[in-house]
């Protein structure tokens, strides 16, 4: 089973913005983009990771959505949060912004070790 997918939001793409950073908006979209290629790789395997991917996003975006031009960038949602104290506050957005982050590196190792070959899909895991 191919895993091709043609991705119209990509991370590549993001245009970082020079003294604030990563635009929330399109990081937002990005990562709701990978959510079809978790499908794909195991409805089973993968629903945990997906359940706590999407978790994360939609902390962040409750975070973003609450003012937008405020929290424009991710860096801006973490300073807020950090200088009212709440950053590590269970579901903050930082908090969320973490854990996504980590999700993505390890969907980001799994991949890489299914491109070099690897077929057993524990092994890859």
């Amino acid at each position: 089973q191919s895993l091709l997918l043609v991705l119209d939001t990509r991370f590549s793409d993001i245009e970082l913005r020079e003294e604030e950073g990563i635009p929330t908006e399109e990081f937002l979209e990005s990562c709701y983009a990978i959510v079809p290629v978790l499908d794909k790789l195991g409805p089973t395997v993968f629903a945990p990771v997906k359940m706590d991917f999407v978790g994360n996003i939609k902390k962040i975006n409750q975070k973003f959505i609450t003012n937008k031009e405020e929290f424009d960038t991710l860096q801006k949602i973490v300073l807020h949060e950090v200088n009212a104290g709440v950053a590590q506050v269970r579901n903050s957005a930082t908090e969320a912004l973490l854990w996504l982050k980590r999700g993505l590196k390890f969907l980001k190792g799994f991949l890489t070790e299914v491109k070099n070959g690897e077929k057993n899909i524990q092994t890859a895991l």
